[in-house]
């Protein structure tokens, strides 16, 4: 075992055991330096990274000196002392404890809920076999849990998973209930667990060491043929995990330990990974069928022969090449597009991007993040140079104050939010701003729950607060940035007092606030799209950087920005240029310097010409300007906003690829879909929310003829006229080397043996910086951060006599995006099996409706009806809704109003009227 970082820095003192002498660091458990000198001592209740709890005695040792026995994983050893663990009375102890535990299991010397039980383990080592004890009476199997099952006889109280649900996951479902020989394990108040509060993140599951609590279905009992270690592919956070797989099924997955999850999983990257063998997966290309007209409307999924045929390969990109040369040939490069995919990784990114400059001869080519933070990393590369974080979460979870605005980390980034949980355990305190007032408020010292668009109102306020009360870092103001002026200016007329009646935040709390994050030593701003889906998402971020710059709070440990970036690779996809205005690593497309650069890399003249964003691609087609259309990955007939604008649109293309592992809404446009591989079936490169680069590798094949993504787009290239010879992931990699300065010293052979790297990495061999601006000088011209003032300004659309509430789009813990892969995961889908309408109780008496009941949101784009659920966390006149579901798709009801900066829609405020519906699903006029 590798010695633990937590302690490296401390003293080593040096002591016996069984006769060895050993080291320890100081702060390390007896237990913890055996492992670490691969000496094996019997343990059940601990678990590595886990509070020591010393309550199952399974590890006692005699100290010399010493007249009771010592449980070796509380006790800390001292310089010079002797310790025994495997002599006569130590071992007596050990097995004594084994044996009565083994005389509890079901079938007593084995547990049969797990190939990997820790007490079987030790009761072999041990030599128990039979035991002489009584079994004690065995409770029923509770199976109500999709995912989970609970096998309580099996249970040994050991308590890991108490401590994994409360203090690692923090979600404090899991308990102790009764006492003495009545004391079990219990779920809120002795709730069956299906109807409990959990969460389904599994981090119990992984704690136990029996099987009393295992994956359901008795997966845990099928031995894998090989583990494959790997990334998840949900959200930004990068958790690390280990895939277990037999006949090329995925059968479970564990968490590992790594820099950005330490072993933690939510319930998408434990259990969302069955939809790669969903029977509904593309298997073969399909080409649209003549007599199959395009519509604006969906194609049902189970009627797909009627519009599509079955073709080889060959035939596929064929009719793919040759649709887009005569496009390019007859109308000009400008009437082709591509869209990308923050899911797929770095290198199939990098040939998105590439292909469509040098293939299409165009920079129309873009990806999601237009829909989730580019009006974050415009603002960002505009103020500070750097479109990224400049702190991890984990160096940010230390700081003295915490800002959580716009984010819902409990739902969209999980793992991330346990450890902002941690920290506010461990003293941290936690402001939580935002519409939507998650259970996070339950670790907040201060919620802030501010009306929908309003943030530009509370911001500048805070930043008054702080001017007049002479609390801003004049030093480095001074020696840091420029423009401070002109934004003292701005701000001197949102005070408090002001503000407060507008975004219904006290004045008192607006000013406590802001004492509090510029006078903490260390503060930490993160933020997600509540702050990035307005029209004034740029200003917004604006807002965030001058108020860490301001204060100084940035470029030191524990300090700075953190957008919580959406999709797994929305970072990477964004740094290797998915973007129509820049090429990787942020250079603009415009920059004759740059663009040169890139010829000479490519071997191709390139486009001057920015290219178009998702949205107004959306509009260029509707206009007859944009003919041709690659979609890799992507479902702009969920995901874009005024979804019966853009379906009309897409309906309208000459000549439309998707390229999928499912056939999405996307798909009813197609002409030909090619089907691709899900994460699991590729090996590639993927880069966090921290500037963390990750390897994600594969671990089973493409069912029937679905092939790996980045063969696809070099087939294509081929077809086109372009000589690409990439044989693998990593030849595309070092390309990638030479085109990101930032990712320059990252090689393909130190990724594959580390796992993980953060950039800026310019040299082979540098470790990386996981806080950047140290030095206090920002990657800009001249080199100091720059203050840009934000006036308020009202969202493009406001609630008036005949659409009085306000709509917002958001994610729901246990689906993703448009839901392509999560609703096609049996545990997930069963969790959340379809649409509903948050809204605040007083609003449901208006309507004299209850949970369940049907209301119909309409706006002036479109109307749908779903299923209303009470939410008190929702203000009284707003409502919200999962974007997820087709059948009740959010987006006929959102605003294709603009971010003038980052051209982001306005997903998170439009005007709508509610309707209550009757029993027959009919219309009641309230």
């Amino acid at each position: 075992m590798a010695a633990n970082p937590k302690f490296m820095d401390e003293k080593v003192i040096s002591f016996k055991l069984n006769g060895n002498k050993i080291d320890a660091y100081g702060g390390e458990t007896i237990l913890q330096a055996a492992k670490r000198n691969d000496i094996e001592i019997p343990h059940l209740c601990y678990k590595e990274g886990y509070r020591p709890d010393g309550n199952c005695r399974t590890c006692m040792v005699e100290i010399d000196g010493e007249r009771v026995l010592a449980a070796s994983c509380c006790r800390q050893p001292s310089a010079g002392m002797e310790i025994k663990s495997d002599n006569e009375r130590a071992q007596l102890s050990q097995k004594m404890v084994l044996e009565l535990l083994l005389s509890d299991m079901p079938k007593q010397g084995e547990s049969p809920y797990t190939l990997n039980s820790e007490l079987d383990y030790w009761a072999k080592k041990l030599n128990i076999s039979n035991p002489r004890f009584e079994e004690r009476m065995q409770p029923k199997p509770d199976l109500s849990h999709p995912a989970i099952a609970v096998n309580l006889d099996a249970c040994i109280q050991c308590g890991r998973c108490v401590r994994a649900c409360r203090e690692e996951q923090v979600n404090d479902v899991i308990g102790f209930a009764y006492r003495g020989n009545h004391a079990k394990i219990s779920f809120d108040m002795s709730e069956p667990l299906g109807e409990s509060t959990c969460v389904a993140c599994g981090e119990c599951v992984q704690a136990c060491p029996t099987g009393a609590l295992m994956p359901a279905n008795n997966v845990g009992l099928i031995k894998p043929d090989k583990k494959v270690e790997s990334t998840c592919p949900y959200c930004g956070v990068g958790c690390l995990l280990t895939y277990n797989v037999k006949n090329n099924h995925i059968q479970y997955i564990e968490g590992r330990d790594g820099p950005a999850n330490k072993s933690r999983l939510c319930v998408k990257g434990r259990y969302g990974f069955d939809y790669v063998h969903h029977p509904d997966r593309l298997k073969k290309p399909l080409i649209r069928r003549n007599d199959a007209k395009k519509t604006s409307e969906l194609i049902d999924p189970s009627n797909i022969d009627k519009y599509f045929r079955e073709v080889s390969w060959e035939e596929a990109l064929d009719y793919v090449a040759n649709g887009l040369i005569d496009i390019k040939n007859t109308k000009g490069p400008e009437a082709l597009e591509g869209f990308g995919c923050a899911k797929g990784s770095n290198e199939e990114a990098y040939l998105v991007q590439k292909l469509v400059r040098t293939g299409f001869g165009t920079n129309n080519v873009d990806h999601c993040t237009r829909l989730c933070h580019a009006s974050s990393v415009a603002a960002l590369l505009e103020t500070i140079g750097s479109g990224a974080v400049s702190n991890q979460v984990a160096d940010g979870s230390k700081a003295e104050v915490i800002i959580v605005i716009g984010a819902r980390p409990n739902d969209n980034h999980p793992v991330a939010a346990t450890f902002i949980k941690n920290a506010t355990d461990r003293g941290s305190k936690l402001i939580l701003i935002e519409p939507y007032g998650s259970e996070m408020y339950l670790h907040a010292e201060h919620l802030l729950q501010l009306r929908p668009g309003t943030d530009v109102l509370l911001l500048n306020a805070i930043m008054y607060t702080i001017i007049n009360e002479n609390l801003q870092n004049k030093k480095f103001i001074d020696d840091h940035t420029e423009g401070f002026e002109a934004l003292k200016k701005t701000v001197s007329k949102y005070s408090p007092e002001i503000v407060s009646p507008i975004c219904a935040i006290p004045a008192d709390t607006i000013k406590t606030v802001a004492r509090l994050y510029a006078t903490a030593k260390t503060a930490i701003i993160f933020w997600g799209m509540g702050i990035s889906q307005h029209i004034h998402g740029t200003d917004n971020a604006r807002c965030l950087i001058s108020l860490a710059l301001m204060t100084g709070q940035i470029g030191r440990t524990s300090t700075g920005l953190h957008p919580l970036r959406g999709q797994n690779n929305v970072q990477g996809a964004s740094d290797v240029g998915l973007i129509p205005m820049v090429y990787p690593d942020y250079q603009p497309v415009s920059d004759p310097i740059v663009r040169q650069k890139f010829e000479k890399l490519w071997d191709q003249k390139l486009n001057p010409l920015a290219g178009k964003t998702v949205v107004e691609i959306m509009h260029a087609i509707s206009d007859g300007d944009l003919n041709g259309l690659y979609i890799m990955g992507e479902n702009p007939a969920m995901s874009d906003p005024n979804l019966n604008h853009a379906r009309a649109a897409l309906a309208k293309l000459d000549h439309c690829i998707v390229q999928d592992i499912f056939f999405t809404e996307t798909c009813s446009y197609a002409d030909v879909i090619l089907p691709a591989s899900a994460f699991p079936e590729k090996t590639g490169s993927f880069t966090n929310t921290d500037r963390r680069v990750q390897m994600g590798r594969q671990a089973i094949n493409p069912p029937g003829e679905a092939k790996q993504d980045l063969w696809i787009i070099q087939e294509i290239a081929n077809r086109i006229g372009l000589n690409w010879n990439y044989l693998s992931p990593k030849d595309v990699f070092n390309e990638i080397r030479k085109a990101v300065p930032s990712m320059r010293g990252i090689t393909w052979e130190r990724l594959e043996q580390q796992g993980t790297l953060t950039y800026p990495l310019l040299n082979e061999g540098d470790p990386g910086e996981p806080i950047i601006f140290k030095d206090g000088v920002f990657p800009i011209t001249g080199g100091k951060g720059r203050f840009v003032p934000a006036e308020y300004i009202k969202a493009a659309e406001m609630p008036d006599p005949d659409f009085p509430y306000v709509f917002i789009t958001g994610r729901q813990l246990e689906h993703w995006h448009t839901g392509t892969m999560t609703r096609h995961s049996r545990v997930l889908d069963t969790l959340e099996p379809g649409p509903c309408i948050m809204i605040n109780p007083k609003d449901m008496a208006k309507f004299k409706i209850k949970t369940g009941d049907m209301l119909v949101i309409e706006s002036r784009r479109g109307k749908i009806a779903a299923a209303t659920r009470a939410d008190e966390h929702m203000l009284e006149g707003v409502v919200m809704m999962p974007f997820t579901f087709s059948e009740a798709a959010a987006n006929l009801i959102t605003t294709e109003a603009l971010d003038p900066f980052g051209k982001i829609p306005e997903f998170k405020f439009c005007a709508v009227s509610l309707k209550k519906m009757n029993e027959n699903n009919q219309f009641i006029l309230n």
